[in-house]
């Protein structure tokens, strides 16, 4: 019998705000909601932005003036919303309108004198260039005299023509919510986002650890460009050349596999499997396959899956726009036919299936919490819904490696056979959705929607439901296809289907005779079958089929039968219990991350290694040895 590996807490953050309890998604849908939803997103955005904060148990802005929660959409309404999703790329990352650089230029002297300055002796470069004339000054300085041209940088500005980016809310800040380290952003993201999900959960971590083999807890993270901040890789490679020291973390710190460990080292506590697997934009995809794959072998029944990526640097956005892959100003301009002197609307600057020019940079962390559905019930963990499987492909023999290629088709095609086979035709056909890739590039909206009507078509599909988040919170590389999935699980349980608002109309080019593309927020009634898609550079395609609550737990009935399922409501009431209470707290900014910088660190002395297993300090099972031989046949 293969376990079902089923969802049972996400959390995170995107340009859209906090994962959990749906709080990003509710922000992409606001104006769909109803009053006590909208009130409730307002007040945990405004906590997350220190807007607000509690005081003495009372609501105060940063004045220190008491606020009630019925009238902050009245005060901060409007800075909410310009705070968030996609906009101007604000200061904290870099001055879009006057991005640094350095300016190459050539001296020469203006008559027949060389050029001559003093400087210090020690800031003399070695070796001395052949045509320098030095001589010794007083006070360690020195004299150059220079008979032939000089070759410097300066220190300059320029406009950047890529000006927007799904960036975190304003305001919001994970290294001071707990000894971040000069950590970077990234890796900051990551210990918010791990948090976030393991109490979302509504379950004590210690006793989701203690309830297996300490070997049957995973997970499975990476990023794909890796800290490309100041304190990380970026600091790095830049470091010399600007004249500074290379320190002794950025190296460490900027490595890509770096949010798996840590959330091993500094949240969970992890000793089971720790995985890492980069695959462009299908990063998030490929982890959680590798999860599924280990819950239904048996060889994880706790996993923790993940993704991060801060990368909104001068450096990475230079590094697409020199791809032409990103929206820029001219581009924007020229959609929306204005002037050279007319600011664009950056907060459409991606347009997923309509008229667009590139797609929009993101950052984000997202983390999922899995287990197998035995422990599922055992626990009355809340059930958010179960991934059957994720399929990977790749292209095959390509002229351009990031162009697109037969790969997606087999990942959808097989996605859409899965969920066939388990809710049959009329399930897919009239209950399903799909998560798009909706980068926002020309060719995209073409060749994605092809593979999407191809599908509708051998399938008798009509009027597929298709919504793309990257028009809300950009394109945030790894965790993606994370922030796809949060959405799919907010419309499982809103049934409010994104529109994708950003577009006047689906473009031209389009294969939307089988599709439902909107422009606006729709109530589309139960979803049984979300398909989270993805199509990343360099041929790696992933699509995850994803069944919602409802269906989930009548197939774990008729697995477990009825006493099964009474028993799971009885433990369930309190983990909901548990689960409203952080969320109470989240939504008032009361977080109290979890971070464990060496405590509860296991001293080598007291591990116990027996022929059967191996025993651990803080875990109340031991590991056992697989004594089983699976290769008898050859002995």
């Amino acid at each position: 019998m293969t376990a079902l590996p089923v969802i049972v807490g996400m959390g995170g953050i995107n340009a859209a705000g906090r994962t959990s309890f749906h709080q990003g998604y509710r922000r992409i849908v606001l104006d769909a909601l109803n009053a006590q939803a909208r009130s409730e997103t307002f007040l945990g955005l405004a906590t997350l932005m220190n807007l607000v904060r509690v005081v003495d148990g009372q609501l105060q802005d940063t004045n220190g003036n008491n606020v009630e929660q019925s009238d902050i959409e009245a005060r901060f309404g409007e800075q909410i919303i310009a705070g968030t999703l996609i906009r101007k790329i604000e200061k904290e990352h870099f001055d879009a309108d006057a991005t640094p650089w350095q300016q190459k230029m050539t001296l020469k002297s203006s008559d027949e004198n060389a050029i001559v300055f003093e400087t210090r002796a020690r800031d003399l470069p070695t070796p001395v260039p052949a045509s320098w004339k030095v001589q010794e000054l007083e006070g360690k300085k020195v004299k150059v005299t220079i008979a032939a041209e000089l070759d410097v940088k300066l220190d300059s500005t320029r406009d950047n023509p890529i000006k927007s980016a799904g960036q975190f809310p304003t305001g919001f800040d994970p290294s001071i919510m707990y000894n971040s380290r000069y950590q970077p952003r990234g890796l900051q993201a990551t210990i918010f986002a791990a948090n976030d999900a393991i109490k979302s959960t509504g379950l004590d971590w210690q006793r989701i650890m203690n309830s297996v083999e300490p070997d049957k807890i995973g997970t499975y993270s990476a990023s794909v460009i890796g800290q490309m901040d100041d304190k990380g890789l970026g600091g790095l490679v830049k470091a010399r050349q600007q004249g500074d020291r290379v320190s002794t973390k950025q190296l460490a710190l900027g490595l890509n596999t770096m949010s798996t460990d840590f959330i091993n080292a500094y949240v969970t506590g992890n000793v089971g499997t720790t995985f890492s697997t980069s695959g462009a934009c299908a990063t998030f995809l490929y982890n959680l396959r590798a999860a599924v794959n280990d819950i239904q072998a048996g060889r994880t029944r706790v996993a923790v899956v993940a993704s991060v990526e801060c990368a909104i640097t001068p450096e990475v956005v230079e590094g697409f726009g020199n791809m032409s892959a990103l929206a820029n100003v001219e581009g924007l301009r020229r959609l929306d036919n204005l002037s050279s002197e007319q600011e664009p609307n950056y907060r459409k600057s991606s347009r997923p299936f309509g008229e667009n020019c590139g797609f929009t940079l993101g950052e984000g962390a997202q983390v999922a919490i899995l287990m197998d559905d035995a422990l599922a019930l055992e626990l009355g963990a809340d059930i958010m819904g179960s991934v059957p499987d994720v399929f990977v492909n790749a292209d095959g023999i390509k002229k351009s490696i990031t162009s697109p290629g037969p790969g997606n088709y087999i990942t959808m095609a097989k996605s859409a056979a899965l969920a066939t086979s388990l809710l049959g035709k009329e399930a897919l056909q009239k209950r399903s959705f799909i998560l798009a890739h909706g980068s926002s590039t020309p060719q995209n909206r073409v060749t994605e929607s092809l593979i999407y009507h191809k599908v509708a078509q051998t399938f008798a599909i009509d009027s597929w439901k298709v919504t793309a988040p990257k028009a809300y919170v950009g394109h945030t590389i790894a965790p993606a296809s994370g922030d796809q999935l949060a959405i799919a699980l907010g419309v499982f349980s809103h049934n409010i289907m994104p529109g994708i608002t950003t577009i006047d109309k689906v473009a031209d080019d389009v294969y939307a005779e089988h599709l439902d593309i909107r422009n606006s927020h729709y109530d589309c009634g139960d979803m049984d079958i979300a398909f989270i898609n993805s199509k990343g550079f360099g041929g790696n395609n992933a699509t995850a089929t994803v069944l919602s609550a409802k269906v989930t737990l009548q197939m774990l009935a008729k697995r477990h039968g009825e006493k099964a399922m009474s028993d799971y409501a009885d433990k369930n009431t309190s983990v909901v219990a548990s689960q409203n209470t952080y969320k109470a707290q989240a939504d008032l900014g009361k977080y109290e991350l979890v971070y464990r910088f060496g405590d509860g660190a296991i001293d080598d002395n007291d591990i116990v290694i027996g022929e059967d297993g191996i025993e651990l300090p803080g875990f109340d099972k031991a590991i056992s040895f697989n004594t089983t031989n699976s290769y008898q046949d050859m002995f």
